[in-house]
């Protein structure tokens, strides 16, 4: 009995089907994709022309008497540091988009990911609800309601954000097609599907719920803010307290809100009939805000303040610290389930 023979391909044709990209990696590169892309990296060209140009020492934005010009070395610093970080936009969005982005480790590209994500949700959410709540006719900050220069010009601001707007937007959609491409299977699914008692479940549940407990001082203290205390703010911040103040802090409790419970949801399995992707952006995106502002606020508290009625409270210093904390813990929670997610998938992040 004889087989049937089966041509083989042409050698070229083989070759070019066996390097041929899948549809959907980065490797293949769609419109919607470029577009992306294109808008991520050109929205950071006015930040960053800004800032290069008052290293260079250049006024343009800054009106006479700023307290930005009364410490040119370190304002010096911290606008090249800021220019390194719009800079890693740039980075990360050609990462998620060329083929040698897939090669990079998922322990690389975490972190920076999160960072971005935690320092640009706040603004994404913060400068669009101040423009609605000034639109209904709710109180702006006005420096010289209070006897003191404005910090930058108006425009700078509407300028500066349209901009980190547009990277953050940008970036969450370009990551969350790279990382459908390359760990959509870690996210699948529903609570009830997962393990009920995983490897360090005890661990990440105590976590969780200390994340949790400590998430309410820095809450309570927001809550507070917006119900018209002053308790833990300085001079300055409280002379300047408006509708703009007030409902940054509201969304800086929604921040805190949505980190705890992602944490809780992921180390406690509930509730069962959620989709699983539901809990981890609430632990990944709350965490980042959380942490990454706290962060930001702590080190810039100290590097702004000129004078005693601009000097940080104990008080402010230790929710700031307590928000680092709280973020980093359920950060830790949501890498675990991450970890194991990929391990019951027989293959981790590479």
């Amino acid at each position: 009995m004889t087989q049937a023979h089966v041509p083989a391909p042409p050698a070229g044709r083989a070759a070019r089907n066996a390097t041929r990209p899948l549809p959907g990696s980065p490797g293949r590169l769609g419109g919607p994709r470029r577009l992306l892309r294109a808008v991520a990296i050109v929205s950071c060209l006015p930040y960053l022309s800004l800032k290069v140009a008052w290293i260079a020492g250049s006024h343009v934005g800054i009106p006479e008497g700023s307290s930005l010009l009364e410490h040119r070395g370190l304002m010096a610093a911290a606008n090249s540091l800021t220019v390194l970080m719009d800079g890693a936009v740039i980075v990360l969005a050609l990462l998620l988009t060329r083929p040698w982005g897939r090669r990079v480790p998922a322990r690389l590209l975490g972190p920076p990911m999160w960072a971005a994500a935690g320092l640009l949700l706040p603004i994404m959410a913060g400068f669009p609800a101040q423009l609605a709540v000034r639109a209904l006719g709710g109180s702006a900050r006005s420096a010289q309601d209070t006897g003191r220069e404005p910090f930058l010009d108006e425009w700078v601001f509407g300028v500066v954000y349209g901009g980190f707007i547009l990277q953050g937007i940008c970036l969450g959609l370009l990551f969350a097609l790279y990382a459908r491409d390359r760990w959509g299977q870690v996210w699948r699914g529903r609570v009830r599907d997962l393990p009920r008692d995983p490897s360090g479940g005890r661990g990440a549940r105590v976590c969780a719920v200390v994340a949790a407990v400590l998430a309410l001082f820095p809450a309570g203290l927001r809550l507070l803010w917006a119900a018209g205390s002053s308790s833990g703010l300085d001079e300055a911040r409280a002379a300047e307290r408006t509708a703009d103040f007030t409902v940054l802090s509201v969304l800086e409790v929604g921040y805190l809100t949505a980190a705890a419970a992602g944490a809780l949801m992921l180390a406690f399995r509930w509730p069962r009939a959620l989709p699983v992707k539901v809990p981890l952006a609430l632990a990944a995106a709350g965490s980042g805000a959380v942490a990454c502002w706290g962060a930001w606020l702590f080190t810039t508290s100290f590097a702004s303040s000129t004078g005693v009625a601009e000097r940080p409270t104990p008080l402010l210093l230790l929710a700031y610290a307590v928000q680092m904390i709280t973020g980093t813990l359920v950060a830790a929670i949501g890498v675990r389930f991450l970890k194991e997610r990929a391990a019951g998938a027989h293959g981790c992040p590479s």
